[in-house]
C-alpha cells in the first residue's frame, strides 16, 4: 500500500506509524532528551545549543536570522541571546550596516562552549546515523529539506 495514504490525517486509512510530521517529531524529542543530559553537564541547554550550532556555521548573525534559521520566534530568540549574553557565550551590537539589527556574536568564552558542544554531542549523533550508507544519509537531508521547502509553499 501506498505510505502517501497511510500517512494522510484525512484518511480512514491513516496510521500513525506512516505519518511523518509524527515520526520527526518523535526522532527530534528523543534526539533532544538524549543530549540534553551531555549538554546540561557542561552548562548549557537545548536553546542555547541551537543558537551555538547556528553561529559556528556564521558569526556574526542577526538575531531575527538565528530565530529563522532555529524556527524559534523572535521574542523567544531574543531572551536567549540575552540570557547567553549575561553569561559571556555572545556579545550583542548593533549591525554597521544597520542598527536596526542586532547582531550576535560568539566571544571566546562562547566558542570554547561550542568546541565542548560539538565534542559531547557527536557520539549520539555518529549513533544515530551509524546504519546509513553515505548515499542514504544524504538521501535523507534531500528529504527533509524538501518537506520543509514544501511547507513554505502557498
Amino acid at each position: 500500500m501506498d505510505k502517501r495514504l497511510l500517512g494522510d490525517p484525512g484518511t480512514p486509512a491513516f496510521q500513525v506509524a506512516s505519518y511523518p510530521f509524527y515520526l520527526v517529531n518523535r526522532l527530534a524529542s528523543r534526539y533532544n532528551a538524549v543530549i540534553e543530559a551531555a549538554l546540561r553537564d557542561i552548562g548549557l541547554d537545548i536553546p542555547c545549543w541551537r543558537v551555538l550550532m547556528i553561529l559556528g556555521e556564521e558569526n556574526p548573525r542577526g538575531v531575527r536570522d538565528i530565530a529563522d534559521s532555529a524556527v524559534i520566534p523572535l521574542s523567544t530568540m531574543t531572551r536567549i541571546v540575552q540570557r547567553m549574553a549575561a553569561a559571556n557565550l555572545v556579545r550583542l551590537a548593533p549591525s554597521k550596516r544597520d542598527a536596526r539589527v542586532t547582531e550576535v556574536l560568539l566571544t571566546k568564552d562562547g566558542e570554547a562552549k561550542l568546541a565542548q558542544a560539538r565534542q559531547v554531542t557527536s557520539p549520539t549523533y555518529h549513533k544515530v546515523i551509524r546504519n546509513l550508507s553515505a548515499r542514504d544519509f544524504a538521501q535523507l537531508i534531500d528529504l527533509l529539506n524538501l518537506l520543509y521547502d514544501n511547507l513554505g509553499e502557498n
